[in-house]
């Protein structure tokens, strides 16, 4: 029995450790507020107590118990489905919004992470119970630096060149680099998008690369994670200072126009550079056989 208990314990301890590291406000701030910790913290308790149990109740033939694992499951499909929820009603009001590609991927985060919650537990149990303590420690510290190794996927920087470029105007038509934009009629708007704006191109690396950056998604997902970084110069009443990109249908290439706060170009592309590569814009034309010889 003392062996179940040791077992169990050091299962739900790392399972829930791991949950408490991958749950963190960075500059998207959510969850950023005490009631979201207090939710997703229990589930993660939840979740290594179900992973935790899983090895003694099968070895003492309490498959009943077993059962309350698929139940946990349909409960984190409903986290997702909340996360969704809040994180759309909550996009309404952004000046910049996050776009309903960013937010599902967001959702689905917060679901598999209660599943991996479960499977540190499982593993750590199971291998303290049929081995050791001390290998129970070691396969629960290295389970806690794979699962903040799955925190970060690719970036835009690991997948274009991010780079600075020129705005210019033709008359009323706006331009960066040779990019047309939009036609801008009020003058003294031209002036302070001259004035306070700040523009970029992002080149694709390949024809992956270029399809994600083609995800309008994706785009979306750019102009948001930048605004919340550097800040933006616009209000509710004034939509032409809202961030844009547009693409070169000839090769692929993004480029953005921004009025940050903060008028650093550099801080602009580091922070273009930062933002995830969303899981629905990952388009693969190179791995199908068309696809490599339309790239030829």
């Amino acid at each position: 029995m003392e062996r179940y208990l040791v077992a169990t314990f050091l299962g739900i301890a790392f399972g829930f450790a791991a949950r408490c590291l991958m749950l963190r406000s960075d500059y998207r701030q959510y969850p950023a507020y005490p009631h979201g910790y207090v939710t997703h913290l229990s589930l993660g308790l939840i979740a290594a107590l179900l992973g935790a149990l899983a090895i003694p109740a099968l070895l003492e033939k309490e498959f009943t118990a077993v059962t309350f694992l698929s139940l946990a499951a349909t409960q984190f499909r409903d986290i997702r489905e909340i996360e969704r929820e809040t994180l759309s009603k909550l996009d309404q009001s952004n000046l910049v919004a996050r776009g309903p590609d960013y937010i599902e991927g967001i959702a689905r985060v917060f679901e598999a992470r209660n599943y991996l919650v479960m499977l540190i537990a499982l593993l750590v149990s199971g291998l303290t119970y049929f081995t050791s303590v001390w290998a129970g420690f070691l396969l629960g510290a290295l389970t806690l630096f794979a699962a903040l190794r799955l925190m970060r996927g690719p970036v835009i920087g690991e997948i274009s060149t991010v780079r600075t470029a020129e705005i210019s105007f033709k008359g009323p038509n706006l331009f960066v680099e040779d990019i047309h934009f939009m036609n801008l009629a009020r003058e003294e708007v031209r002036r302070t998008v001259l004035e306070r704006g700040l523009g970029v191109v992002i080149e694709p690396f390949d024809d992956n690369a270029r399809e994600v950056l083609a995800n309008n998604g994706q785009r979306m997902a750019i102009a948001h994670d930048v605004a919340t970084q550097l800040g933006i110069y616009r209000d509710v009443d004034t939509a032409e200072f809202t961030p844009i990109l547009r693409r070169d249908l000839d090769t692929g290439r993004i480029a953005m126009l921004i009025l940050p706060l903060e008028k650093d170009s550099e801080c602009l592309v580091a922070a273009v550079k930062n933002v995830p590569v969303l899981e629905s814009s990952g388009s693969r034309p190179m791995k199908s056989r068309s696809g490599r010889g339309a790239a030829d």
